[in-house]
């Protein structure tokens, strides 16, 4: 679950507006109030909106779990939210700018983090939908990983604490080279397949220009995913994909299950398929696997 998609469509006012209205314009003040009224606190408006949409996405899946995504809109989106414009940078390229873990830390956006982290808090603790597992995207080096953890800790969500889990997104070569490290500070990796690509090829995947040369199935992608798994688990570091690349390409589902990943997303429309394709693909590694046991118990015998 994509924060951010909560965040537009159901809260659809910037955090920070709602901590700091006064920075805001007379227009964005008075819409503000009119969605705020009726709360004590406009923060709160923020908080329970967002725990409201994250509890209904939980609540259908329980009790397995549900990976809950902190926010990762980028400059130009965050300043589209109601409020926005007054707490944004405009930034040349905002697809390597200021997003993800980065934002977390930082006192333009510490306080907003504040209160997604309250959010998942309610959910989890008031709630009882322990089900949720938080993930950290576009987490750039160890020491930013440190820094998010420490500020979320502030805010009551300590990883191991009532179960909870932390998860990051492995979209940035440094969380390939990295994994072990990265790995022994969270639980689990989801490989963010379309920036991996970006910054692997150097492509920017939303110029039309160069969409020949972006391209998932490249060997450099494969064989980052296909190291990021061994790494991960050595250290016991789970790892899933999200994005639609195994529903579009069923050769990458293929790669993916002989590679040893733990879960696939897939889009609704190529669920049946593609996991009966899994199956059989699991049934012949296992027979091979058996085959080849059986091979070495009875070479054994033979010395």
């Amino acid at each position: 679950a994509r924060i951010e998609f909560v965040i537009e469509h159901m809260v659809k006012v910037h955090p920070m507006a709602l901590l700091h209205p006064e920075q805001t314009d007379a227009e964005s003040r008075a819409r503000i109030a009119a969605l705020t009224a009726g709360f004590a606190h406009a923060p709160d408006y923020f908080v329970d909106r967002m725990a409201s949409g994250v509890a209904v996405i939980a609540a259908s899946q329980w009790p397995h779990p549900v990976i809950v995504r902190f926010s990762d809109f980028k400059t130009n989106e965050y300043a589209g939210l109601l409020g926005g414009r007054a707490f944004e940078p405009h930034e040349e390229n905002p697809m390597l700018g200021f997003r993800g873990a980065s934002r977390y830390y930082s006192e333009r956006y510490r306080e907003g983090f504040g209160l997604e982290c309250q959010a998942i808090r309610r959910v989890r603790e008031l709630m009882g939908l322990k089900n949720v597992v938080v993930m950290i995207p576009f987490c750039r080096t160890l020491e930013e990983a440190d820094l998010v953890l420490a500020e979320m800790a502030k805010h009551g969500l300590v990883r191991g604490e009532h179960g909870l889990e932390v998860y990051v997104m492995a979209e940035i070569p440094s969380n390939v080279i990295l994994a072990k490290e990265f790995g022994v500070r969270f639980d689990g990796f989801s490989i963010g397949s379309n920036d991996l690509t970006q910054l692997t090829l150097g492509v920017d995947r939303d110029n039309a220009l160069l969409t020949a040369l972006f391209d998932e199935r490249n060997p450099a992608v494969l064989r980052s995913i296909e190291r990021l798994i061994a790494d991960a688990h050595e250290v016991g570091c789970k790892v899933g994909i999200c994005g639609q690349v195994p529903s579009d390409h069923p050769e990458i589902a293929e790669f993916l299950v002989k590679a040893g990943i733990d879960s696939i997303s897939l889009n609704p429309d190529s669920v049946v398929p593609v996991l009966t394709k899994v199956s059989a693909l699991e049934q012949e590694m296992a027979t091979a696997s058996t085959s080849q046991l059986s091979g070495v118990y009875h070479d054994s015998l033979a010395r």
